[in-house]
């Protein structure tokens, strides 16, 4: 049984997200605040958070940075900040998505179980292994990317970038997290760097680079590898 650990301060929000949860079979712990969050999922082990972040102890930015000190577990944010640096924040901590109140009952499940299935398929893809996809596969320890047969040529800042992607397949990596991890903080507002290196990396592993299939942009947040 998949476990959910649903982080909320609001009772009536939390009563609806159990009953359609316990309704779909899922198990499920709740907790009013982030101390009882940390306690729960440390005793808990849940396989997914649903993580609101206007807690009454403490910011859910911080309940994502500490969860992220032990655990992968995906983490949803549920939040009624709409602001994009509310949601850049929470991302940059750890946050696996983020999904603005209000919202469909629907849309969260679907979400929900698109994380469980990341979460699932991520020994197919272990760090350090290899990455296969339909077109390409890349070789992480040899560093070594092969389309058609053939050695695909990347310069050290596109294997750096894609590497970052691979790694956390599924997952939103946002503008300032890739531009830092590969230029540093100083350049971390430069987001026309990102555009051109994606732009090659495209051209050079999707089939059709002007609709990719595995290197897919989330306007104005980030970039995401689809396997």
């Amino acid at each position: 049984m998949t476990r959910v650990l649903v982080v909320e301060d609001d009772p009536q929000l939390v009563r609806a997200l159990v009953i359609n949860l316990q309704a779909r079979r899922y198990g499920v712990d709740a907790a009013p605040d982030g101390v009882t969050a940390l306690r729960l999922a440390a005793a808990c082990r849940p396989d997914v958070v649903l993580l609101d972040l206007g807690l009454p102890d403490m910011d859910g930015v911080d309940v994502i940075r500490a969860l992220r000190g032990w655990t992968r577990v995906p983490v949803l944010v549920l939040s009624a900040r709409q602001a994009s640096e509310e949601k850049v924040a929470a991302l940059d901590a750890g946050a696996d998505d983020y999904i603005t109140k209000p919202f469909s009952m629907d849309e969260l499940l679907a979400r929900l179980r698109a994380a469980v299935r990341r979460t699932e398929d991520l020994p197919l893809v272990p760090e350090a292994a290899r990455v296969e996809t339909d077109v390409f596969s890349i070789d992480l320890l040899a560093k070594r990317v092969v389309r058609d047969g053939r050695d695909v040529r990347l310069t050290p800042t596109e294997w750096h970038l894609l590497e970052i992607l691979v790694t956390s397949p599924g997952r939103l990596i946002t503008q300032k997290h890739l531009l830092q991890e590969v230029w540093g903080v100083s350049r971390s507002d430069k987001t026309n760097y990102l555009r051109v290196y994606m732009a090659q990396l495209r051209r050079k592993l999707e089939t059709d680079p002007s609709h990719p299939r595995y290197l897919i942009t989330e306007p104005g947040m980030g970039y995401r590898f689809e396997g």
